[in-house]
């Protein structure tokens, strides 16, 4: 395949695996903070739909789509990014990626209608799927083979902060001082994230390119497909009841923004702790991670169905969520990736293409549902995709040693 340079990179570092340098986890922190700027704007909108909605005159189904908008463009990236950056130092293409988040949260901060916000959002798509196409590959250049379950944790533990951050504090945030104020907030995040990338990544120049045919050939694969069918279920499920929770929480448990801010910060705070298990459960067996994931999620979803208008049960089976949230994306990748090891930033565009088309899905979906239905009928489906997910990853064949 193509990723000869992370190839060649590894064999270099397999020696970081027993402990990293200071380099190191400077390198990576640039990566954790990445992340989570990233990952705090796009799913922002999850803590914002009602006032965002007031004031520009919309449903809270029609404002959800600002997440459908940002993964269905995310999804064309992915599928392309890898291949149009060629041979570009993969540093540069990083800071670039962070810039272009800058500029993104900026456009939708100041929006003066629905269609700008849009497409602000649209930009935000293609700096977070691109960021994400690439990660696992710059985690293995900068970590070595025995650390890349280490690394992957530590990058994707900037999504479950994330979490933590985003909803809650873009609650209380747009209460206080506006929904522009908290979308504001993400575009500092993300020129934080610029700081610690130039600081920390050391130069990483490729020595070959990426090809749509590698990506063709990896498709063929049957372990990548049960990986990307995995993704789709979970994370379809996930998004269609999360980004409508907030209504959830108003309707049925009868709950006020401070008290919904505190519940979303529980959900984050679990997350945390799920993304710490999931990378130790991944590295001793990724088919079991994945079930776990969705088995808990299943529960979670289907617990705050039939209790939900319970304020303990809420705030129990919301953490129970945010757990099963957190062991996900590192579950995931790693049920994919063991598929690929070979061609890791080819797998990687298949692995975003896969999340975008998950989550764009799961708004979209979810958007209808809310609108026509309830907010209880978005988590029945998280709850049934979810089991699926389970099912999925039980029955997927061991991978050949």
């Amino acid at each position: 395949m193509t990723d000869t340079s992370i190839s060649a990179g590894l064999a270099a570092d397999t020696s970081v695996s027993t402990g990293w340098s200071a380099k190191t986890w400077l390198a990576m922190l640039g990566m954790l903070a990445t992340s989570f700027a990233l990952v705090s704007a796009e799913f922002l909108p999850a803590g914002l739909l009602t006032p965002m909605a007031r004031d520009l005159g919309i449903s809270e189904g029609t404002a959800g789509q600002v997440v459908t908008v940002t993964a269905m463009v995310g999804a064309l990236a992915a599928l392309f990014s890898n291949v149009l950056i060629g041979r570009i130092n993969r540093k540069a293409v990083l800071v670039g990626l962070s810039a272009l988040a800058i500029a993104s949260n900026l456009l939708a901060t100041f929006a003066t209608d629905f269609w700008v916000l849009l497409i602000g959002r649209a930009g935000l798509g293609i700096a977070l799927s691109a960021f994400w196409a690439l990660s696992v590959a710059v985690v293995a250049r900068l970590v070595g083979t025995g650390a890349i379950g280490r690394g992957t944790a530590m990058v994707s533990l900037g999504v479950s902060l994330a979490t933590i951050a985003a909803p809650s504090m873009g609650a209380l945030i747009g209460d206080w001082l506006g929904w522009r104020s908290a979308m504001g907030l993400t575009a500092a995040l993300s020129g934080l994230a610029l700081v610690l990338q130039l600081i920390g990544l050391p130069s990483m120049p490729a020595s070959a390119g990426n090809s749509m045919g590698d990506m063709v050939r990896l498709l063929k694969r049957r372990g990548v497909q049960l990986g990307m069918l995995a993704i789709i279920l979970l994370m379809a499920g996930h998004m269609t009841g999360s980004v409508y929770v907030r209504p959830f929480l108003e309707q049925v448990t009868g709950l006020e923004t401070g008290m919904i801010a505190l519940v979303l910060a529980g959900f984050g705070a679990a997350a945390v702790l799920g993304t710490v298990a999931g990378g130790k459960l991944a590295d001793i067996d990724a088919s079991r991670a994945l079930a776990t994931t969705g088995g808990i999620m299943a529960l979670a979803a289907l617990a705050l169905v039939l209790w939900g208008n319970q304020i303990a049960a809420a705030f129990t089976f919301a953490a129970l969520w945010g757990f099963a949230f957190g062991m996900a994306p590192v579950a995931l990748q790693a049920n994919l990736s063991r598929s690929a090891t070979d061609a890791l930033e080819s797998s990687g565009s298949l692995m975003v293409v896969s999340f975008q088309v998950a989550i764009m899905t799961g708004a979209l979906v979810g958007g209808y549902i809310v609108d026509t239905y309830s907010a209880v009928a978005n988590l029945m489906v998280t709850a049934l995709l979810a089991g699926l997910t389970l099912v999925l990853a039980l029955l997927q064949p061991k991978p050949k040693r």
